[in-house]
Formats: structure tokens, C-alpha cells, sequence
């Protein structure tokens, strides 16, 4: 209590010292026992005691205080130290990685204990129910000890290592507390040890294709730097060029995400038939919740066929007459934009149901979600704004959705936000299957196989056509049949003659 007192005697009292000139270094006196206080404080007499300095003195504090009032001008407010550690072993916890996210599963450590860490170098991987995310440093130190092991469930905030700092970077915290110095010092100095504003997804994003974040100008709230800002500067530093290299793979990879068969868990080799119990970790778990939830809402199904003919011809076309050779052109890229067109006609379709009041919020973008089957389970990531995208767009999107869905990077903006969700199982097999919704959309939709089929005309002549069967599954406490089947004409009229969408597209 005595050394508290005296450390904010001392502040009162050299408190008009700050900010200091940049062109020298004032020290900061520290009081004589039973002395007046420094000058210039504005103190009054007699308010440090002799018991209370001497106790400031031998307790090591007053050193740390005279090197922040050796400090150039860096605009520090006093308030800023309370919060600084004073000793050297930070505790490392799990920050919040995103909404209503409670806890994630430890993946792998990037670190040992007893290893060298520099400020922004990836520590772990985690994952929770909606991405895998890379968890940074926010110090230069050493790794003193490690508190969990991969598989652990870890609760936000918990601490996930301890590591022993250096003393000028525990002072570093005091950075975000700085008073605003309208000046080109104080600016740069914040910028260069304070770090970039972003997120540790939008650092492992710029990590992953090799950029500096500190090169990308920010164009978030200030200076944020957004995932959107390092996609333009690697476009434009073509770093990205060969991220489409994935882009050739065939129509039921896109769908299935190129995951493979998943083999029987419970299936072994040889004539030992032990059961087995196996934990259900990321997406998995969330796939637990969300179809519990689903199953709780009141579905109904629409089943319609759709004469594929045109589409087919069109596909044929596009990649008859592509003259890039990492693209590769599916039927699902048409179908998106078909929908997105539909959902235009009937927005109540793109929404999303508020059961606490009552409310359906109409949304503005079409972020339509594509299922994916991955090593690691079902995940649904959404290609955002699909009204403003071309095709072309949209089948560069998807295959960049799909290259981190198998490699198990997708950030949590390409999982959350979707309005509506496209599930294939004809990929894999079957012509339609009845999908659970994807909460809080309103609808589904499941895709089966295109195939050939015999059809009657008019004079009773028998002649193939290719058919696609879908199912919209709704949630009945928003949608009523009518609705559904007239928003599904209006898909199919799209799909079953694509040169429409020419009249509507921007």
C-alpha cells in the first residue's frame, strides 16, 4: 500500500513533465525523503511522506519510473502505467475468436517450451465450431511453460502458455492507453510498436501469401487492416496468381469438397473388434448443435425436376471457347447465379427469422452457402454478395472456398453470414435427398445428379433429356408452399433457359 501511494505521489508530481521535448531527455527526480516535490507537478507540500519515498526507492519502482520520464515525446498519459505488468512472465489466454464463441479445441503447438518468440509469430491452432484459427503472440520473449496439449478443450480466456518477457515489451501494453499526439513521430512510433490493427485471421491470411502487413494500407476503422485489403494487395503484387491452380478440378470434387470416402470408424483389420469411443471436435461438434436446433423447427419439402439441357450445352461452351487454363467451368457457378436472380424476385427466401420477437430481417446480400464435405466434417462457407458477381467471379470464389475448406484455413468470415445454402448429395449419389436447415436461414436446398432421362412430347414421341431433381426445404413458420413453388418456378425458368440472366445481369 505504502509503494502504491508513492507511485501515484510520484505521478502527480511530474505529471506536467509529459510530453517531453523530442529533442532531449528530461529526467524525472525522484523525491528526497522529507523533501518538497519535484516542481513544476503542481503537488501540494508535504503530500509524499519519508516513509512512503523510501519505500518507493528500495522497492524498484522508482528506476521503472524514471525510464518512462526519460521517455522521448511519445504522448503518454499517466493513466496508461497502472495497467503495466511489473513482473517478467505474461500469461498468454485464449482470446475471443469470434461471436458467441465459448471454446475451441487446441489443434497443434507451434511452440515448445523453452523456444524463442518473436511479437506476431504464430503459437497454436485452434478451432471452434465455426474455423480453424492461428492464435499470435503479442510479445518478444521465451516459452516458460505450456498449459494444455492438443485435443484439450480450452475455454476463452483460459490461459494456453506462460512466457517470460522481456522488460521494455511488458512496458509495450501501455501502448493502446497513449494519448493522441497529433504528430508524424508519435504516429510512427505507434505504428511500429504497437503493430498493424487487424485480426490473427487477416495476419495469417497476409502470413499465407507471403505479405507484410505492415506494407498494406488499412481501410477499416483506424487504419484496421481487413481481409479484403490484403486480397487487393496481393492481387496487385500478383502474389496471387497461382491461387487458382485449383481451379481444374471437376464438377463432384466442387461439391464434395475433394474430400474422400470416409472410411467405417468402427471397421478394423484382422479379428479384433474393439469398440471405440471417438470425440466429435470442431466441425462435427457444431454440426451436433446446429441440426439439434433444426430438428426443432417445423420443416416442409418442395420437390421439383429441372430440365437441365440448356445448362448443359451453355457449360459445354464456356469451357470450349476458356482460354485460361486453371479455370475450369462447372454447372454449380450457373445455378448460384440462377438462384441469386430468383431470390431477387422473392427476398422473403434470402431471410432470416428472429424467433425471440417475431421478426424475419429480408437480407441485402445473397451469400449463398455451399456445402462441403471435408476430412474434418461438414462445414457450409458462403460466397458473399453473389448479386454483384459475375460467373466468372463466382467460379474463382468457389474454388477458393474449396482449396481452404480441404486445407482446413477457411476464416471465420467465409463461414458466418450466410442467407440461403446449395447442398449436393448427388455428387456423391442419389437424385435428392431432404435437407435440415441451416439456422437462421429459412431455406435449403439439395441438388441431386444430373442425369439422362426419357421424355414424352407433345405427339408422343420419347426423346432424353437431362434432369436435375432439387428440394427446397423450408421452415414452415415463415414460408407457406405457395411461396416456395412460385419462388422455385422462378429458379427453374433461369436454369432451364440461362440466356435470361443476360436481361438481368449488371
Amino acid at each position: 500500500m505504502i509503494v502504491r501511494r508513492a507511485w501515484h505521489d510520484l505521478r502527480r508530481s511530474c505529471r506536467r513533465r509529459w510530453p517531453i521535448p523530442v529533442a532531449r531527455q528530461v529526467p524525472c527526480p525522484a523525491p528526497e525523503v522529507g523533501g518538497p516535490p519535484a516542481r513544476g507537478g503542481g503537488a501540494k507540500p508535504g503530500r509524499s511522506s519519508p516513509l512512503a519515498a523510501a519505500a518507493f526507492r528500495s522497492s524498484g519502482l522508482g528506476a521503472r519510473f524514471e525510464d518512462f520520464c526519460g521517455m522521448k515525446s511519445r504522448g503518454l498519459s499517466s493513466d496508461a502505467l497502472r495497467d503495466v505488468p511489473v513482473a517478467g512472465m505474461v500469461d498468454v489466454p485464449l482470446a475471443q475468436t469470434g461471436e458467441g464463441i465459448a471454446e475451441c479445441e487446441l489443434l497443434k503447438w507451434f511452440v515448445q517450451e523453452g523456444d524463442l518468440i518473436e511479437e506476431f509469430q504464430p503459437l497454436c491452432e485452434v478451432q471452434s465450431d465455426k474455423a480453424t484459427i492461428e492464435i499470435t503472440s503479442r510479445y518478444k520473449g521465451k516459452v516458460a511453460h505450456i498449459n494444455h496439449v492438443p485435443g484439450d478443450i480450452v475455454k476463452v480466456g483460459e490461459t494456453l502458455l506462460k512466457m517470460a518477457v522481456e522488460e521494455p515489451h511488458l512496458l509495450m501494453e501501455a501502448c493502446d492507453r497513449l494519448e493522441n499526439v497529433n504528430s508524424p513521430t508519435s504516429e510512427m512510433i505507434k505504428s511500429k510498436k504497437c503493430g498493424v490493427l487487424s485480426t490473427p485471421a487477416v495476419r495469417g491470411l497476409a502470413k499465407e501469401y507471403g505479405i507484410d502487413i505492415t506494407d498494406v494500407h488499412g481501410t477499416g476503422t483506424d487504419g484496421r487492416v481487413l481481409k479484403e485489403d490484403v486480397l487487393r494487395y496481393a492481387t496487385d503484387k500478383r502474389i496471387m496468381e497461382g491461387s487458382s491452380a485449383s481451379l481444374g478440378t471437376d464438377h463432384e470434387d466442387q461439391f464434395l469438397g475433394g474430400a474422400q470416402t470416409r472410411q467405417n470408424v468402427s471397421a478394423k483389420s484382422g479379428w479384433h473388434y474393439n469398440d471405440e469411443t471417438i470425440p466429435l471436435r470442431g466441425f462435427q461438434r457444431a454440426m451436433v448443435k446446429s441440426m439439434s436446433l433444426a430438428a426443432k423447427v417445423p420443416h416442409f419439402h418442395y420437390v421439383e425436376e429441372i430440365n437441365c439441357d440448356a445448362l448443359v450445352e451453355l457449360k459445354a461452351s464456356f469451357q470450349d471457347n476458356n482460354t485460361d487454363p486453371d479455370v475450369k467451368h462447372t454447372f454449380l457457378p450457373l445455378l448460384i447465379k440462377a438462384l441469386s436472380m430468383a431470390l431477387s424476385k422473392y427476398p422473403i427466401m434470402n431471410s432470416c427469422f428472429t424467433e425471440e420477437l417475431f421478426e424475419v430481417i429480408l437480407k441485402g446480400s445473397h451469400n449463398i452457402g455451399i456445402a462441403m464435405a471435408t476430412p474434418n466434417g461438414l462445414v457450409v462457407p458462403n460466397i458473399k454478395n453473389v448479386q454483384s458477381l459475375s460467373i466468372l467471379e463466382i467460379t474463382k470464389e468457389l474454388s477458393r472456398l474449396q482449396q481452404f475448406a480441404l486445407t482446413n484455413k477457411l476464416n471465420p468470415e467465409d463461414i458466418s453470414g450466410g442467407t440461403i445454402t446449395l447442398s449436393n448429395i448427388g455428387a456423391i449419389g442419389g437424385k435428392f435427398g431432404s435437407p435440415l436447415l441451416n439456422l437462421p436461414e429459412v431455406a435449403i436446398i439439395a441438388i441431386g445428379r444430373i442425369q439422362k432421362a426419357p421424355q414424352f412430347a407433345d405427339d408422343g414421341d420419347v426423346y432424353p433429356v437431362s434432369i436435375m431433381t432439387v428440394n427446397v426445404g423450408a421452415d414452415h413458420r415463415v414460408l407457406d408452399g405457395a411461396t416456395v413453388a412460385r419462388f422455385c418456378n422462378e429458379w427453374k425458368r433461369y436454369v432451364e433457359k440461362p440466356e435470361l440472366l443476360m436481361l438481368q445481369m449488371r
